[in-house]
């Protein structure tokens, strides 16, 4: 099971995106960021720097933060969407990391 660290944000509905499409079961656990819920010292311990979406997958107890970090974790857990191959796996790292530092700080702006 994933307990997935949420706020209705890009970043977070991304993880929320990929957990449905690799058919994993995870519960949702809210982070108000509004009301500061990212600096408490629960959260902190799974996400040092303050900031959601993150992780705990409580088959392997491995707790993960950043989207970019999160959506390799879960794409190796269920062996899809991140090719073996190591062309195949880079160009899709590429892309991942492009949309990270890209096109998701510019999306995020919107919100």
């Amino acid at each position: 099971m994933i307990e997935l660290y949420f706020w209705p944000t890009p970043n977070g509905k991304k993880i929320s995106i990929m957990l449905e499409e690799c058919g994993l079961d995870y519960v949702v656990k809210p982070v108000d960021i509004g009301a500061g819920d990212q600096f408490k010292p629960e959260f902190l311990a799974i996400s040092p720097n303050n900031r959601m979406p993150a992780i705990t997958d409580t088959d392997t107890g491995i707790s993960i933060f950043e989207g970019g970090a999160i959506l390799i974790y879960l794409a190796e857990k269920v062996e899809m969407f991140l090719p073996k191959d190591q062309a195949s796996r880079f160009n899709v790292l590429q892309w991942l990391f492009w949309q990270a530092g890209g096109l998701g700080p510019m999306a995020g702006q919107l919100s």
